[in-house]
C-alpha cells in the first residue's frame, strides 16, 4: 500500500440493500465504454454502470468484488455514490441459480424472434455469466 492513498467516502447501494457504505482508497466498475478507475480526489462526474464485476480496496489493503447489474455511478464533491439494481458478493451467490439462468438466457437467444427479446436475453446472459464469473474466482467458501 502506498503512503500517499488517500480514503474517499464510498456508498454502493442497491434496490433491496445497502450493500457497502464506508471508506475506499478505489473503486472500479464496468461502464458502456469500458471500466472507470476512482480514486481519491475524482473529478465530478456520472456515468452509467453496466453488468460487471465491482472492485473496491480499503485503506488496510484487502479488495472486495461483487457482481452488479445496471445503474449509475456519481462522483461528487470526492464522494462516490453507486446505485445499482442488485450487488452480490461472491459468498452470496447462488451458482447454481445462475447457471440455470445462463441455460435458460442461452435458449431464449436461440427463440428470440425480435431485437427486443435478443438484447433481453442478452442482458440476462450477462448478468449470469457475471455472476458466474465471480463466484468462481472470488468465492472463499468452494
Amino acid at each position: 500500500m502506498a503512503e500517499r492513498e488517500r480514503e474517499f467516502s464510498l456508498r454502493i447501494i442497491a434496490a433491496d440493500k445497502v450493500f457497502y457504505n464506508g471508506p475506499a482508497v478505489s473503486v472500479t466498475v464496468t461502464a458502456p465504454d469500458g471500466k472507470y478507475g476512482i480514486l481519491a480526489g475524482h473529478s465530478n462526474m456520472a456515468a452509467a454502470v453496466t453488468p460487471g464485476i465491482l472492485s473496491y480496496r480499503t485503506k488496510d489493503g484487502e479488495t472486495f468484488h461483487a457482481a452488479v447489474s445496471d445503474g449509475v455511478i456519481k462522483v461528487s464533491g470526492g464522494d462516490v455514490l453507486i446505485l445499482v439494481e442488485s450487488a452480490e458478493s461472491p459468498d452470496d451467490i447462488d451458482v447454481i441459480r445462475a447457471r440455470r439462468s445462463a441455460q435458460d438466457a442461452e435458449e431464449e437467444l436461440k427463440r428470440s424472434n425480435s431485437s427486443l427479446e435478443f438484447r433481453s436475453a442478452s442482458a440476462k446472459l450477462s448478468r449470469a455469466m457475471t455472476r458466474i464469473k465471480v463466484y468462481s474466482e472470488y468465492n472463499h467458501k468452494h
